[in-house]
């Protein structure tokens, strides 16, 4: 995993979603199953990846599996950048 993808993708959930300040944010927390995110996070976040690292999803790729986690997005997005 890129570290710097990571990162990037961290911050961003961090400062957007609707985090508690108690709950522990993990790599492989589900974030629409735990309500960090709905529609609109979602439409804000694949905006994030256009703007910020350059990915531009095809419609069969937004499925809830590839940004359900932090770990999910931070694959996709070195999929992406590596095709």
């Amino acid at each position: 995993m890129s570290n710097s993808i990571e990162t990037k993708v961290t911050e961003y959930v961090k400062s957007t979603a609707a985090i508690a300040a108690d709950f522990n944010l993990k790599n492989d927390t589900l974030l629409f199953e735990e309500g960090l995110f709905d529609s609109m996070g979602f439409m804000a976040l694949i905006n994030f990846l256009q703007e910020e690292l350059s990915i531009q999803p095809n419609d069969d790729e937004l499925v809830v599996e590839n940004f359900e986690s932090i770990n999910a997005i931070v694959n996709y997005v070195s999929k992406k950048q590596a095709a």
